[in-house]
């Protein structure tokens, strides 16, 4: 009988200086079919009805799955470095607006 081995493979990761310097959201808004995730990452700023999606992923279930692993992972390790993330506040003060989730989605052409 073969043994399975655990062998780990190391990649290369590109990462640009526009990459690196990284999109603000403070909003994103998850949906999902049978194959995909789709989250998309948006930016809402105080008084403006109007909001953009600066970023979207798309992704697989299990990597979702994956995702969501390792999000709670970091904030395992965050919450035990620097306190309990209180989610009751956002930024410097106020409770967060979610908006609808009736968006419609705009593209350009």
């Amino acid at each position: 009988m073969a043994e399975e081995k655990n062998v780990q493979q190391q990649i290369t990761i590109d990462l640009s200086e526009e990459m690196a310097e990284g999109t603000y959201a403070n909003l994103a808004i998850i949906a999902h079919s049978h194959a995909e995730f789709v989250i998309d990452f948006v930016r809402t700023m105080p008084n403006v009805p109007k909001a953009k999606v600066k970023s979207r992923i798309i992704l697989t279930p299990s990597h979702a799955k994956r995702l969501l692993a390792a999000l709670n992972d970091n904030i395992k390790k965050y919450e035990a470095q620097y306190g309990k993330i209180d989610i009751g506040q956002q930024g410097g003060g106020g409770t967060m607006q979610f908006p609808p989730l009736n968006f419609t989605p705009t593209a350009k052409a």
